[in-house]
């Protein structure tokens, strides 16, 4: 099997996810947020500061874009979507996976946006947000995963199901 690629809202889950569905499946865990503070000696949100949207954007899909993985689970940042490029290299990648949650779970589980390094245009709101993003996320999504109402256990347990009977029909 290749590479699994998540992609979502910040807050979905696509670290917790990766990392656990990295373990079950015996393959390595990479947060593609980590790996930009790694290169930058950064956190994300002194990037946002720094860089404003349109520029920690354009690092986020250079880095993305960039990425090199084999047997691999890939957490990427919420904002991937917005470079063509980065999705194009993660969709080459591998399985490109949407872990999709209702807005009213986005809001339940994020806290401060800016402290997360949530890209966000001035005098947006999460709901306007959220609504640009999701149709992005499904468009670049091989698989999508509904995972409202889902423990942990049991969205990885669906994903394993999923890229089971994908790589069956393959």
């Amino acid at each position: 099997m290749g590479n699994i690629v998540l992609i979502g809202m910040p807050g979905c889950g696509k670290s917790t996810v990766g990392v656990v569905l990295a373990k079950a499946m015996a393959m390595d865990f990479i947060d593609a947020d980590l790996v930009i503070q790694r290169q930058t000696g950064k956190r994300l949100s002194v990037l946002l500061d720094e860089l404003g949207n349109s520029g920690f954007r354009a690092l986020e899909n250079s880095v993305n874009a960039g990425l090199q993985a084999e047997n691999s689970v890939i957490a990427t940042g919420g904002s991937v979507v917005y470079g063509r490029e980065a999705m194009e290299h993660l969709r080459q990648l591998g399985t490109v996976v949407y872990l999709h949650l209702s807005y009213e779970q986005i809001e339940e589980r994020l806290g401060d946006l800016h402290a997360r390094g949530v890209t966000i245009k001035p005098g947006w709101t999460l709901q306007d947000l959220y609504n640009e993003r999701c149709p992005l996320y499904a468009q670049w999504a091989h698989l999508t995963v509904p995972c409202d109402g889902l423990r942990l256990r049991e969205v990885v347990l669906y994903l394993q199901t999923l890229l089971k009977a994908q790589g069956d029909a393959e």
